[in-house]
């Protein structure tokens, strides 16, 4: 099955995305995901059915598809339509004032002329697109709004045929519909394009120009600039001072200061030498610099971190599925409302203008969309501001999950600690054998090895001319084991992997043949963000545990210098997924690493958390990815879930509100249509305001 991706303009509500969704479904696509706010569409398409037999489907119903960047059009589409409506609106509004200059405008004929152009204009909108979605048997809120001006223009014409006098010309209300219609989508469309702000910054981001580095047949050196999305993993470039990386790469030559707040919210500059590697997207502030291309740019970090939000954005947590069963209901219930109201009035006042204007209320004032948009607005400002700050969610569940969340486990090495290790203390106990060929043995078996502890050993003790091994492979949680072309066994890790006990004194151990060669203590720091961490959690009741498969005298002093609650060391990755099974029975549990015997223990808490200098299997099994290097972004990752869950709690309350109470009110005719339709316009703007102040809101 292939992936399909759409950039698809016209979806101005949430109605217009379960209108796609449900022709793409019915088509027999799976994996549809339509996010309104970013204006994508993504499904699994089999080779069998072409694409632009889809495409025209969703043509047919009135939106436009383009293939990846949506085309830029010079004038946004509801301006458009609100230059020609306004001037025809407003004359026909003059009339009311009753005013001596315009009494020409009382005339029925000259109100049906000017009523014309927007009635049209308004119908090749929302006439088309509403005809498309009856059609399709999933009726849009343009549906309602087609009916109320119709109604009205139809009345207000039957009134001038038959000259039943100014009491029947209602050519204004239809006008005034359609113009305060378009007028509301405008505000929401500009509003939608701000709430994806962040994610457009990014997106900006990836478009930079590059000085890419060629050589001719004279090996003589000469730059030249080009996209950077051109730019292959190999290509040599020369970034300069203020230049943007344009591209994943690693250090040839130069040293820089270097900005990388685009991909982890850290404002601080990193000093950045030869061999280092730079993200694509970040700054350099000062230095130059000559780098190798390592990604290219659709498999960069950035363009990652680019997927990965709009693929969360187009996630609907649990509490959107109500709203979304609603909406698909709401547009047939509010008709039979309008044919009820139409009718009760009729009876009870027995005055026909009235019973028309307040059914006519009815359909324009009620507003489906405000359920369907009350989720994936604050979503999509919740993940942009979590982005921006170098905190990735994989999915929108996750912002959900945060505000259950009881107690925290923690690992220790590379979480609490800092990871970079030092070689504390070693002994050499085999008297055959040599300091340094002891620590080229240990350097040539860690040097395998993804662990914190193996890596620092593998720095320190680094040599030429490894041992060359038959075999080798590293048992997580315990240590390294290998053989080597004469069949010797060795072994380095804990103590119980290498049979000293599970009470042993020293952190590595080294055999050969089940004889000790050799023990090393390190020597880690606690990260310097870890007590304020910790202490944020016991401030708000939650428990905080120490989960680790280091010795337990070392865990127990790192629990306590931070007053963590519970200690549990010497886990296996087993004993590490059963503790945290145990632990999400009890009450929801996160649970936040980094190495590879933190993988299965992520996938199976109710919230994973790595970070980004995690292996890549605990990266991929987390639900939320710190990308900034330590866990000080923890707490705001905590504080925006729960905050943005506030605000979609917000937004539906609004929206359900906002429909209870307008309706009853316009069929009680305590409005008119215009009120009505002015009000169904801005009901949205209202949550995207609200969706909005998470940009700005303060949450530490």
């Amino acid at each position: 099955m292939e992936t399909v991706n759409w950039k698809v303009e016209g979806m101005s509500c949430s109605a217009c995305a379960q209108t796609i969704d449900g022709f793409l479904k019915k088509k027999g696509m799976r994996g549809v995901n339509v996010s309104l706010t970013a204006g994508e569409v993504s499904f699994q398409n089999s080779p069998s059915l072409p694409e632009a037999d889809l495409k025209k489907g969703i043509s047919n119903l009135g939106y436009f598809v383009a293939d990846g960047t949506a085309l830029k059009k010079p004038l946004n589409k509801f301006l458009f339509y609100l230059a020609i409506c306004v001037p025809f609106t407003a004359l026909l509004m003059l009339h009311m004032l009753g005013h001596h200059g315009f009494q020409f405008l009382q005339n029925a004929w000259v109100q049906l002329g000017l009523c014309i152009p927007v009635y049209l204009t308004g119908m090749a909108y929302f006439g088309r697109s509403a005809f498309s979605s009856l059609s399709q048997r999933m009726p849009n809120m343009n549906v309602l709004i087609a009916l109320g001006a119709t109604a009205a223009v139809v009345y207000s014409l039957a009134g001038t045929v038959l000259r039943l006098g100014d009491s029947y010309l209602f050519y204004e209300t239809s006008a005034a519909i359609i113009t305060l219609v378009f007028l509301g989508n405008y505000i929401e469309e500009r509003s939608l394009h701000g709430t994806q702000k962040a994610l457009q910054y990014l997106l900006k981001s990836q478009e930079s120009k590059a000085n890419m580095i060629a050589f001719d047949d004279l090996h003589r050196e000469t730059i030249f600039p080009v996209d950077s999305r051109q730019l292959r993993s190999g290509d040599l470039i020369l970034i300069k001072t203020g230049e943007q990386v344009p591209a994943d790469s690693k250090i040839l030559w130069g040293d820089a200061q270097v900005d990388e707040a685009i991909i982890t919210g850290e404002s601080l500059p990193l000093s950045k030498h030869p061999k280092d590697l730079l993200i694509g997207g970040s700054l350099v502030l000062e230095g130059t610099i000559k780098a190798q291309v390592t990604n290219a740019a659709k498999d960069s970090v950035l363009s990652n971190v680019v997927n990965l939000v709009k693929r969360a954005q187009q996630d609907k947590p649990k509490i959107q599925l109500l709203a979304d069963r609603i909406s698909s209901i709401f547009v047939p219930f509010v008709v039979c409302v309008a044919v009820i109201c139409f009718l009760v009035n009729y009876i009870l006042l027995h005055e026909l203008s009235a019973a028309v204007m307040r059914s006519i209320a009815v359909l324009v004032i009620a507003c489906p969309c405000a359920m369907g948009l009350a989720t994936p607005a604050a979503i999509a400002v919740g993940l942009g501001r979590a982005a921006r700050n170098g905190i990735l969610f994989r999915n929108a569940d996750s912002l959900e999950i945060f505000k259950d969340i009881r107690q925290v486990v923690f690992d220790k090495t590379g979480t609490l600690t800092t990871g970079s290790f030092s070689i504390s203390s070693f002994e050499v106990q085999d008297p055959g054998l040599s300091d340094s060929d002891f620590k080229h043995i240990l350097f040539s078996l860690e040097k395998y090895s993804n662990h914190p502890v193996a890596q620092s050993i593998a720095r320190n003790w680094k040599s030429q001319g490894e041992i060359r091994w038959s075999v080798i492979n590293e048992i997580k949680g315990l240590g390294i084991r290998a053989l080597d072309m004469e069949g010797n066994e060795y072994k380095a890790g804990s103590g119980k992997f290498t049979g000293r006990g599970t009470d042993a004194d020293h952190n590595i151990y080294v055999m050969k043949n089940k004889s000790l060669l050799g023990w090393v203590d390190m020597q880690d720091e606690i990260r310097p963000e870890a007590p304020s961490v910790v202490r944020y959690f016991k401030e708000r009741n939650m428990r905080t545990i120490l989960l680790s498969g280091d010795r337990l005298k070392k865990c127990r002093d790192t629990a306590d210098s931070l007053e963590i609650d519970e200690v549990i060391a010497e886990q296996s990755p087993a004993q590490k997924l059963d503790q945290i099974e145990r632990l999400c029975t009890q009450m929801p549990t996160a649970m936040i690493g980094d190495g590879i015997n933190d993988a299965p223990a992520l996938a199976k808490a109710t919230l994973g958390i790595s970070m980004s200098a995690a292996s890549q299997i605990a990266l991929q099994t987390a639900d939320v990815v710190l990308m900034n290097s330590g866990i000080k972004k923890l707490p705001l990752s905590i504080q925006l879930g729960k905050q943005t869950f506030i605000t979609i709690r917000q937004n539906l309350f609004w929206a359900f509100f906002y429909n209870i109470i307008a309706i009853p009110v316009a069929a009680a005719g305590l409005l008119t249509p215009a009120i009505g339709a002015l009000l169904m316009a801005l009901s949205d703007v209202v949550l995207l305001i609200n969706s909005s102040r998470l940009f700005v809101k303060k949450l530490m």
